[in-house]
C-alpha cells in the first residue's frame, strides 16, 4: 500500500508540473500576441503609389503608430511606385513573395495591385477614396468579406462644393481638373458636380492622361473658367506646380479636395490629416495582427475631423479674401 500511495503522489505531482508549464507557455504566447517583449516579429510591406505630402504623411501615421505599440517587433518593407501602377503590382507581387504578414497600400493604384497579388494575405488602403469603386463591389456596404479594409481621405462633397460658393460667389462657370486614369477621382466628380449645379454654376470637367499633357489642359480649363476644383488625385498632386505655373499666371484660383494639392497649386481646400488617417490604419493592422480580427468583417474606416484651410501666399496673389474660420497651411 506505502509503494502505490508513493507512485501515486509521483504521478500527480508530475502532472502538476507539466500543467503549469503549459499554462506559462500559453501565457507567454497570448502576452506576445497582445504586443508583450520577445514574441512575433512582423513583417509589414507598404506600397505608396507617389511621393507628395499627403501620402507621405498617411505613411508616417500608420508606421509611428505600430512602432509606438510593437517597438522593434515591426519590421517596414516601404516601397514607392513612383506614380506608376505597373510598379505597384511588381512591388506587391514581391511583398506576397517574401511571406510579408500584412500589406499596406497606399493609394487606389496601390490597393488595386494589392489585391491582385493576393486573396489571403491582410490588406489594409489609406488614401483611398471610394472602395466600392476600388474593389469593384457594387453594393458597397463598408466591408469587403475578403481580406480587405482600410481607411478612407473622402471628405464630405457637399461641404467642399459650399465651400467654394462661399469663397466664389459670383462665379458662373466651375472647371473640374482630374487624371483620366483615377477612377475615385471620376467619382468624386460625377458626386460633387451636382451639388455645384445645385449653387448655379456651370460645371464642366477637364482630364487629363498623365503628367505630359496636364498643362496644356489647365491651359484650357483656366480659359474656359471662373473657378477650378480639383478632387483627390494622385496624379494632379504629384502634378500640382505644372499646374500652378499655368493657373496662377492666368490669375484662376483653385479648391482642392486635400492640403497637398492646395499647397501646390490651390487657395483653399476642405481637408482631412492624413498623417491622423494613416494612425488609424495603423491601429486597424495592430487589430488584424495582434488581436486576430479578419479584415473582411472590419468597417472602413473615414476621417473624423475636416479642416476649412487655405495658402496664404497664393490667395493674396489672387486677391481671394479667405474668412476668420479658415487656417493657414504650414509651408514648414
Amino acid at each position: 500500500m506505502k509503494k502505490k500511495k508513493i507512485i501515486t503522489l509521483f504521478l500527480a505531482a508530475a502532472m502538476a508540473v507539466t500543467s503549469l508549464a503549459g499554462c506559462s507557455g500559453a501565457s507567454n504566447g497570448k502576452s506576445a500576441d497582445k504586443g508583450g517583449k520577445g514574441g512575433k516579429t512582423y513583417n509589414i510591406g507598404i506600397c505608396q503609389l507617389v511621393q507628395h505630402p499627403a501620402l507621405d504623411a498617411a505613411t508616417k501615421g500608420f508606421k509611428d503608430y505600430l512602432k509606438e505599440k510593437l517597438g522593434d517587433r515591426v519590421k517596414f518593407d516601404e516601397q514607392n511606385a513612383a506614380g506608376d501602377s505597373a510598379n505597384c503590382s511588381t512591388i506587391c507581387n514581391g511583398f506576397v513573395s517574401a511571406g510579408d504578414d500584412l500589406i499596406m497600400a497606399n493609394a487606389t493604384a496601390a490597393l488595386t495591385a494589392a489585391t491582385q497579388a493576393t486573396t489571403t494575405i491582410p490588406i489594409l488602403g489609406t488614401s483611398v477614396t471610394d472602395y466600392g469603386t476600388a474593389l469593384s463591389i457594387k453594393d458597397w456596404s463598408g466591408k469587403s468579406g475578403s481580406n480587405v479594409s482600410g481607411t478612407t481621405d473622402l471628405a464630405p462633397l457637399d461641404q467642399q462644393a459650399s465651400m467654394l460658393n462661399e469663397l466664389f460667389p459670383d462665379a458662373k462657370k466651375v472647371g473640374i481638373l482630374y487624371c483620366s486614369a483615377e477612377a475615385n477621382s471620376k467619382y468624386q466628380v460625377d458626386t460633387i458636380t451636382p451639388f455645384l449645379e445645385k449653387y448655379g454654376y456651370t460645371v464642366k470637367a477637364y482630364t487629363f492622361s498623365d503628367s505630359n499633357d496636364v498643362a496644356q489642359v489647365t491651359k484650357q480649363a483656366c480659359a474656359d473658367s471662373d473657378v477650378l476644383y480639383i478632387p483627390t488625385d494622385n496624379t494632379a498632386a504629384n502634378c500640382a506646380e505644372n499646374i500652378n505655373n499655368v493657373a496662377l499666371p492666368a490669375k484662376t484660383p483653385i479648391v482642392c479636395g486635400e492640403e497637398g494639392i492646395c499647397s501646390g497649386c490651390g487657395v483653399a481646400t476642405l481637408s482631412i490629416s492624413y498623417e491622423d488617417l494613416g494612425r488609424k490604419t495603423g491601429e486597424m493592422a495592430y487589430d488584424i495582427l495582434v488581436n486576430g480580427k479578419n479584415p473582411g468583417d472590419m468597417q472602413v474606416e473615414s476621417a473624423e475631423n475636416f479642416t476649412k484651410e487655405y495658402d496664404a501666399d497664393r490667395a493674396k496673389k489672387l486677391g481671394v479674401t479667405i474668412p476668420d474660420d479658415y487656417k493657414a497651411i504650414s509651408k514648414e
